[in-house]
C-alpha cells in the first residue's frame, strides 16, 4: 500500500523548529559521506509546444534522488521550473516526492513535494543565520518576494528566536513585496516593510536573503555592510545568478551545501581559486566566521539528502497520525 500525501496532510505535520534539526543532521550524514546522492538531471521540457516558438523549451524538469545511510526511506523527488506558471495561477516550481522501503524497495509514500522543498531550503537560511550571523540583533533584507522568500524568513525567525529579529525590509521588481512585507509582519509579528530598491533593502543590513529565479546580480554588493551574511538560495545551475562580482570579491568566507554544485552557478563561476568550504562543517563545529567584520556568503544549489530527510521526518509523523490517503499499486503476487 502506498500512503498518498496531499499538500495539506504534509501542513498538518511540519514544524519548522522541529525539523531544523533534522536538516542540521543531514547535513552533518552529507558531511560524513554517509548518504547516497547521485547526480541531479535536469532538462527541457515543453519543447515543440508552442507553434510560434518551436524550439523553445516550456520549462526545465529535474529528477532528485538520495539516500541517507541507516534511514528507514529513500526518497526521489521529481520536479519542474515553468517561468510562466505564475501567470497561469500555477507555482514557478512542482515536486512531488516517493518515498520507498529502503528495507525492501517497496514505494511506501507519495507526497505533494512544494512545501516541503520550501520548508528544508528554508532551514538551510534558517541555520546559516544561526550559525554565521553576527551576535544581536538582525535587520534582515529579502531580495524576492515569493514562496522561498517567506519560508527562508520564517526559518530565520524559528532558528534564531523572532525576538532577535529588529526588523524586515522586502524587496520585489512587482508590487508582490507588499504582500509579501504585509504577510511577514502579521504571522511574525515582526515590523516588515516593502522598499523598491535592492540597494536600500541590504544597506546596512545584518542578514541578506536572494530568494529568485534572476539570471542577473540582484543586488550591489558595494551597498553590504560589514559584518553581514548572504544568503543566496535562487541560483542552482550556470545560466542563473543573484550575486555580483563584488560581493564575491568582499566575502571573507564562502560556503555551500554542496560546494562543487555551487561553483558552476553563475553566482561563483569565473572565481577561480575561491575557497568555497561545505556549510556541514561549520554544522560539525568548524568556525563560520572569524570576526564581526567579515562578509560571509552562504551559496544554495539545494541537495536532495535534505529532500529525503525531510520526506522521512514528514512521512512518519502522518503515519503515526493516520492522515492521507493509502492505494495499492500492485496486486500481491
Amino acid at each position: 500500500m502506498v500512503r498518498v500525501l496531499s499538500d495539506d496532510d504534509v501542513a498538518s505535520v511540519l514544524d519548522l523548529e522541529e525539523l531544523l534539526p533534522v536538516v542540521a543532521d543531514a547535513f552533518e550524514k552529507q558531511r560524513a559521506g554517509d548518504v547516497e546522492r547521485p547526480e541531479r538531471p535536469h532538462y527541457p521540457i515543453g519543447t515543440g509546444l508552442d507553434p510560434d516558438a518551436p524550439d523553445d523549451p516550456a520549462g526545465t524538469g529535474l529528477c532528485m534522488p538520495a539516500y541517507v545511510h541507516g534511514a528507514d526511506y529513500a526518497a526521489t523527488k521529481l520536479a519542474t521550473v515553468v517561468e510562466d506558471n505564475p501567470e497561469r495561477g500555477l507555482p514557478t516550481v512542482t515536486a512531488q516526492i516517493e518515498v520507498i522501503d529502503a528495507e525492501t524497495g517497496q514505494s511506501v509514500g507519495y507526497l505533494a513535494g512544494n512545501r516541503v522543498t520550501s520548508a528544508r531550503t528554508g532551514c538551510i537560511g534558517g541555520l546559516a543565520a544561526r550559525e554565521l550571523a553576527v551576535d544581536g540583533s538582525l535587520e534582515v533584507a529579502v531580495v524576492g518576494a515569493g514562496t522561498q522568500a517567506r519560508w527562508q524568513t520564517r526559518a530565520i525567525a524559528a532558528a534564531v528566536g523572532v525576538d532577535r529579529l529588529e526588523s524586515i525590509r522586502v524587496t520585489s521588481p512587482s508590487d508582490s513585496r507588499i504582500d509579501c512585507a504585509r504577510d511577514l509582519e502579521a504571522e511574525l509579528g515582526v515590523p516588515a516593510a516593502p522598499v523598491e530598491s535592492p540597494r536600500e533593502a541590504v544597506t546596512d543590513a545584518d542578514v541578506v536573503v536572494t530568494a529568485t529565479t534572476s539570471t542577473e546580480p540582484v543586488f550591489p554588493g558595494g551597498a553590504l555592510a560589514d559584518g553581514a551574511l548572504v544568503i543566496a538560495v535562487g541560483a542552482y545551475a550556470p545560466e542563473m545568478r543573484e550575486l555580483d562580482d563584488e560581493t564575491i570579491a568582499r566575502a571573507a568566507r564562502v560556503f555551500a551545501d554542496v560546494p562543487d554544485e555551487a561553483r558552476e552557478t553563475g553566482d561563483l563561476r569565473g572565481h577561480e581559486g575561491l575557497g568555497v568550504r561545505p556549510f556541514g562543517d561549520v554544522l560539525a563545529g568548524a568556525d563560520g566566521r572569524e570576526s564581526a567584520a567579515e562578509i560571509v556568503v552562504l551559496e544554495s544549489v539545494g541537495t536532495a539528502v535534505l529532500d529525503a530527510a525531510t520526506a522521512e521526518f514528514v512521512f512518519d509523523r502522518a503515519v503515526d497520525r493516520g492522515l492521507g490517503t493509502t492505494v495499492s499499486l500492485y496486486e500481491r503476487e
